[in-house]
């Protein structure tokens, strides 16, 4: 039973399967990393478009014409609380004990603390206390940068068995008052189980970059130390966001990151099976997917019900994915990203053989007593006055893009 604390109950998990030992060392089998739990959590509380427009100049057909989202979830908890139970779940469906896992990855540009980081704060509500813990953040990328680092160690023999988590709570660090980024994001979580497999199965390859010449169309001023005792208030922020910029280098980085992953891996677009893209916009979503010569048939959505989650959203999509009976097994996915810095990827990935769970938990969340227009309500009253209170301030640090480059080093 994991050891998670108030709102958690019991695990119910299969007898544990006897993994299969790997070839000694100095042997040449490729130990692959494979995907064998998944687990979402989702806060309850539901912010629909017509919720939004309620404070905002906007409306359902507005909102859907230009995003394709109708509604997303506002978290009553912090998100190391979503990325316990995600982990929970992911846990038991793979039939593993948290007391073997050797590694928590916990992607997220959110994060509840800085110091310490926020996975040790899941591995000491789930009692994993083997396990390393390490943060990453990318933004939208952070849970697939996440894979690639676990799955990196796994291939190593550094460890075995790893959760890698996508969790963000953005709500506290919206400008709700800003009807260009608030219709657009949303709260959520979801976590996989990686075990190394000598099966030919699980993360194939991968393709990561960055935009940084353009990292300045998309920032949340007031996160980050660069604007400590500036005299802001925490949680007052200020989001610059270049939709137009952000629209084409996406389409751009997520379609070319799509196109050389293919291609380093010897696969054709009519192998993939399926698409599940970060989902950002329906329209970038549509664009990246006709750049990749794929049809819209073969690309699973959740945009419509979730936003954008930042990092939440590929792993989220992709328990949903499995829900629905879309993974088969031996499945080819690919999976697209891109996000603030400007960092992009494409991660390409075999399935195994199994796509139903091990076991379930009835772990969850507490109940929230309130609705999700409630919970933003409540925080737009805190909020009230920040430009007034913290413009100033959230304005004045100097920042990498406008120091310049520096000029080569050259070594003697």
């Amino acid at each position: 039973r994991a050891a998670c604390g108030a709102g958690c109950n019991s695990v119910t998990i299969a007898p544990r399967r006897r993994q299969k030992r790997l070839p000694p060392e100095g042997r040449h089998t490729m130990i692959n990393a494979a995907i064998t739990g998944w687990g979402k959590c989702m806060p309850p509380a539901v912010l629909s478009n017509a919720d939004l427009s309620t404070f905002l100049d906007t409306d359902d057909e507005w909102i859907v014409s230009r995003t394709g989202m109708r509604e997303r979830r506002v978290s009553h908890v912090p998100a190391i609380e979503m990325a316990t139970v995600a982990a929970a779940r992911a846990l038991a469906c793979a039939g593993l004990d948290a007391a073997d896992l050797d590694l928590i990855v916990y992607g997220s540009c959110s994060n509840d603390e800085q110091v310490p980081n926020s996975a040790s704060g899941v591995q000491v509500r789930l009692g994993a206390r083997h396990a390393a813990a390490m943060d990453v953040n990318t933004a939208c990328t952070s849970f697939l940068y996440g894979l690639s680092s676990a799955a990196a160690m796994i291939k190593s023999g550094a460890v075995r068995n790893a959760v890698v988590i996508g969790v963000e709570l953005i709500s506290p660090y919206m400008d709700w008052d800003n009807r260009g980024v608030a219709v657009l994001f949303g709260d959520g979580c979801a976590a996989v189980v990686l075990q190394a497999s000598d099966e030919p199965i699980g993360l194939l390859g991968e393709k990561l970059g960055c935009y940084a010449d353009a990292r300045q169309t998309l920032r949340v001023r007031g996160m980050g130390c660069t604007y400590a005792n500036r005299g802001l208030t925490l949680g007052d922020t200020q989001w610059d966001f270049d939709g137009q910029e952000i629209f084409k280098r996406a389409v751009h980085g997520m379609g070319e990151a799509a196109a050389e992953v293919m291609r380093k891996c010897g696969v054709a677009p009519e192998d993939i099976d399926l698409v599940v893209p970060h989902q950002a916009n329906l329209r970038i979503i549509e664009s990246v997917v006709k750049r990749a010569g794929l049809p819209m048939n073969k690309v699973m959505l959740t945009v419509q019900r979730y936003g954008n989650m930042s990092a939440a959203t590929v792993p989220v999509a992709l328990v949903e994915a499995l829900e629905e009976g879309r993974v088969a097994p031996g499945a080819l996915l690919l999976m697209p990203a891109f996000g603030a810095g400007l960092t992009l990827c494409a991660h390409l990935l075999r399935w195994g053989d199994r796509v139903t769970p091990l076991g379930t938990t009835d772990i969850d969340l507490p109940p929230c007593t309130k609705s999700a227009l409630e919970l933003v309500q409540d925080i737009r009253a805190i909020k009230a006055g920040a430009a007034q209170r913290s413009g100033g301030a959230l304005m004045a640090p100097k920042l990498a893009e406008t120091l310049g480059t520096l000029a080569a080093v050259s070594h003697a």
